[in-house]
């Protein structure tokens, strides 16, 4: 029984350390990318795009005027 509360104790570290291991393996290659002008410019404006499309959607779907 004790091996098993001290699995549980350890489980928030294990948790913590898989959330940082996938934002840091989704993002190292944008972040990498930034680097180049070009694809700067294009991930800039791929961003605001997409920003400005969930911000029209919330306001039609909220019917805000």
């Amino acid at each position: 029984m004790q091996t098993f509360w001290s699995n549980v104790n350890r489980f928030p570290r294990f948790l913590i350390g898989v959330i940082i291991g996938f934002f840091l393996t989704t993002f190292y290659p944008i972040f990498k990318s930034l680097k180049n002008k070009k694809q700067l410019i294009f991930i800039n404006t791929l961003f605001l795009i997409t920003l400005y499309l969930v911000y029209r959607t919330l306001i039609l779907m909220l019917a805000i005027n």
